[in-house]
């Protein structure tokens, strides 16, 4: 099993900065994908970036390619997201996600991933 543990998430103008950060602990030697998702009051859940602990491969999805990076420290079994240029439709709930397999984007995007965090919140404001 694997825990997951958000934290970073507030409230911030548009146009500024957050950083997000996950925690993961337990069986973290078996993680091989990991990344964010958001989802917004009234709208489906969204992967927001993911990445392949493995070779640290990215992917973004398009509605933050350009303002978001998303990292790992492997050493310390850490993620983040640093979000910039905010937008009020960034608002969401931000959950942090790991799987045990390497799949494709579309396929986590769409199925989401083994493991979850219990969410932070961002709100961003006009």
């Amino acid at each position: 099993q694997v825990q997951l543990v958000e934290s970073g998430g507030g409230s911030v103008q548009a146009g500024g900065s957050l950083s997000l950060v996950c925690a993961a602990s337990g069986d973290t030697y078996s993680i091989m994908s990991i990344g964010w998702f958001r989802q917004a009051p009234g709208k489906e859940r969204e992967g927001v970036a993911a990445i392949w602990t493995a070779g640290g491969k990215t992917y973004y999805a398009d509605s933050v390619l350009g303002r978001s990076t998303i990292s790992q420290d492997k050493a310390k079994n850490m993620l983040y997201l640093q979000m910039d240029s905010l937008k009020p439709e960034d608002t969401a709930m931000y959950y942090c996600a790991a799987d045990r397999r390497i799949m494709g984007w579309v396929y986590f995007s769409k199925y989401g991933m083994d493991y979850w965090g219990k969410g932070t919140l961002v709100n961003i404001s006009s």
